[in-house]
């Protein structure tokens, strides 16, 4: 058995989502970090009366951050295969532009907004759901091979 055998590799697809799903962590957990998160003792669990925002910019509760959270695991643990990753990146493409979408919708002062999310956060939403989308499909495009060394019968040579 040679080295490249017992390590792991990567396609861009899962590589990609691995990345996304590591940022979204950070972000849930940054979002709970006071001075990071500016006024951080207006910080509620739900809904458009929490003051907080992360980085001053994007306004966001206990549930956005545990979203955030939970999204970054997903996004690590889907990419474990190209398969996964390619679903994590779109799917959630799909899912954070239906939120930009509603978050256009909404009066934001209403207890329809209960995520919170803030015009900042709208166009973020819209830039993250193109981005991986675009990532999804540009990425698992790079990495479609019609053998991978998972896959394709090892010679002795090998």
């Amino acid at each position: 058995m040679s080295t490249r055998d017992a390590s792991v590799t990567r396609s861009p697809v899962q590589i990609a989502a691995l990345a996304v799903g590591a940022v979204f962590l950070l972000v849930g957990i940054l979002g709970f970090i006071p001075g990071i998160t500016t006024d951080y003792d207006a910080l509620s669990g739900a809904g458009h009366h929490s003051e907080a925002k992360l980085l001053g910019i994007f306004q966001v509760s206990i549930l956005h951050n545990v979203v955030h959270l939970l999204f970054g695991v997903a996004g690590i643990v889907l990419a474990r295969a190209a398969h996964t990753a390619r679903l994590f990146l779109i799917g959630g493409g799909v899912i954070y532009l239906v939120l930009w979408i509603y978050g256009l919708l909404i009066d934001q002062e209403s207890s329809a907004n209960f995520v919170p999310v803030n015009t900042a956060d709208n166009w973020l939403h819209f830039v993250l759901g193109v981005g991986m989308i675009g990532l999804g499909v540009l990425t698992a495009r790079m990495g479609a091979t019609p053998a991978t060394d998972a896959t394709r019968p090892h010679s002795p040579m090998d």
